[in-house]
């Protein structure tokens, strides 16, 4: 059913970007406001919305569908242009926004029928209503997180003489099933020089005495996405040098989570914890930046790094995920996800940071 509220933040971010209309492409966009998944594959799919349009539904006669979801939906068949379906529907002479998912094939048919004044990119529109989440997200973002600490404490379990990172990776998913959620995200599974590699893929290496154990997971609840590092050691306490670069890397994620509230410069959250392994030397071993923001996606609009000045505002949700990636000493990683507050934060990760030794 059409989230009004939703629509009417979209509307007012286009107006900030001086648009009065744009068609959505994006199926978890469109998902977002309408609540309905319309996958239509390499067919138009396309939601036409602004404060000077009335909103309409484009999707192809193969994905009927029967449901009321409160909003105008126009069908048509394979073979039928774009230009006719749209030239009763926009302004004439306003500017069309589109956003950055739409094909361009699409757009260039568009651009053909000279329907507009022309056209520019309204993603943002919705990329920043997206980014603040409102109090029904926020719940489930807590629910996938719950299932994500409690999954966690399972993984760990896996670990034991003789096994691969492909064979725990592969008891994962039932495990995520188990506890509620509804399927896996995705999972990085990493055991020692492995664990230097931010995303390396889980494969045949077998766990030995004294590696890293790098788990970077998450989960889906509700359709909403989990994401949590933590780095163990198994059999054998981290030796002096190893053991620095840990506290470094937890240091770093506690000193960003402790400055976040609203109005606070990500560039500036970015910087705390990468200081902080900078001037531990290890500055060049911090190789991504700190976060990502996350909702419907694992990675959506938005990150905390030296290239984004913006200013955090209340109810964005993103990672903050310090690491060094050494591979001749250790590689870890140490990430939670928080909801920023009007002064503070909640970080959505319980499960410990302590160094812990498991198998």
């Amino acid at each position: 059913m059409l989230n009004q509220k939703r629509l009417e933040r979209v509307n007012e971010n286009l107006e900030r970007i001086g648009l009065k209309q744009t068609i959505i492409t994006d199926v978890m966009a469109v998902y977002y406001l309408v609540g309905k998944k319309l996958f239509s594959g390499e067919r138009f799919l396309g939601f036409l919305v602004g404060s000077g349009v009335k909103p309409v539904l484009i999707v192809n006669e193969l994905n009927r569908f029967e449901e009321d979801l409160g909003v105008p939906v126009q069908y048509y068949k394979d073979g039928d242009p774009l230009v006719p379906i749209f030239a009763d529907k926009v302004l004439h002479d306003e500017v069309l926004g589109v956003d950055k998912n739409m094909a361009a094939h699409f757009l260039l048919e568009l651009m053909e029928g000279n329907i507009v004044k022309g056209f520019a990119n309204g993603s943002l529109a919705v990329d920043r209503t997206r980014a603040i989440k409102d109090e029904e997200e926020k719940e489930k973002m807590r629910r996938s997180s719950r299932i994500n600490d409690l999954a966690m404490a399972k993984f760990k379990e896996l670990i034991h003489e003789g096994v691969t990172e492909r064979e725990v990776a592969s008891h994962m998913p039932g495990i995520y099933k188990a506890l509620g959620a509804e399927r896996q995200a995705f999972a990085i599974v990493a055991f020692g020089e492995n664990s230097a590699d931010p995303h390396h893929m889980p494969d045949d290496t077998v766990i030995k005495e004294g590696d890293t154990v790098l788990f970077d997971v998450g989960c889906v609840f509700e359709d909403y996405n989990s994401d949590m590092t933590r780095t163990f050691f198994y059999k054998k306490y981290p030796e002096p040098e190893a053991e620095r670069i840990y506290n470094l890397v937890k240091d770093a994620n506690e000193a960003a989570e402790a400055m976040l509230k609203a109005g606070v410069s990500l560039k500036d959250v970015d910087s705390a914890a990468r200081d902080i392994i900078t001037e531990g030397g290890y500055g060049p071993d911090f190789t991504h930046r700190l976060g990502h923001f996350i909702g419907l996606e694992v990675h959506e609009y938005g990150d905390v790094s030296q290239a984004n000045p913006n200013l955090t505002e209340a109810g964005n949700i993103f990672s903050i995920e310090p690491g060094i990636y050494h591979r001749a000493i250790a590689g870890v990683r140490i990430e939670d996800l928080v909801i920023v507050t009007e002064d503070g934060c909640e970080v959505l990760n319980s499960f410990p940071k302590e160094i812990e030794v498991i198998g």
